[in-house]
């Protein structure tokens, strides 16, 4: 991923320094497990530990340039390990481990570290959009369905339904943690026939990864919901940047992302405030859906295994965790300095003459004896007048001979905006809880 859409504690996640000393521990764990099981010699699996190698530029150097050679990265690496340790005790490294052990344990490992760095994220993105949501929960606003005016709701309401999702997107990443958080050492095929059960688990106990049956490679459905996940937020926070960017449009202007000293919205238009971080949000969140598609072609591999998937993880399994992380936390930034106006959102909502009462003016009327469709009918033609004219909508209705019977009062509570509003709290106790 270019740097400008990661984060440095992600990075170090997938950093070559970080890969292949991940594959340097798993290797001399896997050689003193055999050691226990007196496969290894106990002072050689030592010697092992003691004597390995630096894992730097000038370390990563000597394996590509062996790589070269090998033209295959894991016995490259295995080949400067043993090197560099010496014999004879640089023999056993690797003694009985097929290549995917290694990479395919390390690569959850990575995922595991990913997944915590991802769930962090999105808990304190929860975190300010519930207290956004608190703050903000008698906000009056328009609802809006198709891009038009529906009914008043509150902008706490909103963020309320944000945070939600955002909890289920922690528990979405949750279950891919536990997706990920394994480990096999089962060798070729994964019948364990050259290298004992026991080092499987010895390694995966110091991993706190979880030994699984596998083939040569550990399942790629695994893979694919961890991918799945960090899409999947990506799909929540560019359902809020989408949001957002409509509400910021100068017609509606009822949000708008922080503007800091010295910032330029326009090269060409001063005058220009663009909400910028929400549109690179959306932009970044089909990176993430076209890398799960990728992700899930990765799952049916020939046989007991192939390497059409080990192209395609080097590019999204880094890429998804980056991306994730990135428009998690820049989506909090977002929220953190958005300026809410709720003068406009109560501007807005009476902007329409009083239209958005119209549900309940219609049930007012089938209340006072008149059926449905002539209720509706009646609603719909002052409506249409009001609208059409720019006069109130009550005014307009009270003008008609067919509510001539209608009550006053039956009229006051349907144009109340109490009553429109008097159940959100029952969005903010599923929010509590």
């Amino acid at each position: 991923m270019i740097p400008r859409y990661s984060l440095p504690e992600m990075e170090i996640v997938f950093a070559d320094e970080t890969r292949f000393g991940r594959w340097l521990e798993i290797e001399l764990l896997a050689t003193e497990a055999q050691a226990t099981l007196g496969v290894v010699p106990a002072d050689d699996a030592a010697v092992c530990r003691s004597a390995k190698p630096v894992v730097d530029a000038s370390f990563i150097e000597r394996v590509l340039e062996r790589e070269r050679v090998t033209d295959h990265d894991v016995a490259a690496f295995v080949d400067v390990v043993q090197e560099s340790i010496g014999a004879p005790a640089g023999s056993w490294i690797h003694y009985g481990l097929t290549s995917s052990d290694v990479v395919d344990t390390a690569w959850c490992w990575a995922l595991r570290d990913a997944a915590d760095l991802l769930i962090d994220a999105a808990r304190q993105l929860h975190h300010v959009l519930v207290a956004m949501a608190r703050h903000h929960r008698e906000t009056v606003m328009i609802g809006r369905t198709h891009g038009v005016h529906a009914e008043p709701t509150t902008f706490g309401v909103k963020v309320a339904l944000w945070a939600l999702q955002v909890g289920r997107d922690i528990e979405r990443l949750e279950s891919a943690r536990r997706a990920v958080a394994v480990c096999k050492l089962s060798g070729a095929v994964g019948t364990y026939s050259n290298i004992d059960p026991e080092v499987e688990r010895s390694v995966g106990e110091a991993l706190g990864l979880v030994p699984v049956p596998a083939t040569q490679v550990i399942a790629r459905d695994r893979h694919a919901e961890y991918v799945w996940a960090c899409a999947s937020v990506g799909a929540t926070c560019e359902m809020i940047a989408t949001e957002l960017r409509h509400l910021q449009r100068t017609e509606v202007r009822e949000v708008e992302e922080g503007f800091k000293a010295g910032q330029k919205g326009s090269s060409a238009m001063p005058h220009k405030r663009n909400p910028i971080s929400a549109e690179t949000i959306s932009g970044l969140s089909r990176v993430l859906r076209g890398n799960l598609q990728a992700a899930l072609q990765d799952v049916a591999l020939w046989h007991e295994r192939d390497i059409s998937h080990s192209s395609v993880e080097r590019v999204i399994l880094p890429d998804s965790s980056l991306l994730a992380h990135y428009v998690l936390h820049r989506l909090r930034r977002l929220l953190e300095g958005l300026q809410v106006f709720p003068e406009r959102m109560r501007a807005n909502l009476h902007s329409s003459h009083g239209l958005v009462f119209s549900q309940p003016v219609l049930l007012a009327l089938v209340q006072s004896g008149l059926s449905r469709d002539e209720a509706y009918r009646i609603v719909q033609d002052s409506a249409a007048t009001a609208w059409a004219h720019g006069v109130d909508f009550r005014t307009t209705l009270e003008s008609d001979v067919r509510t001539a019977a209608v009550p006053a009062t039956v009229l006051d509570e349907a144009f109340d905006l109490r009553r429109s509003l008097t159940h959100v709290d029952r969005i903010f106790e599923q929010l509590e809880d």
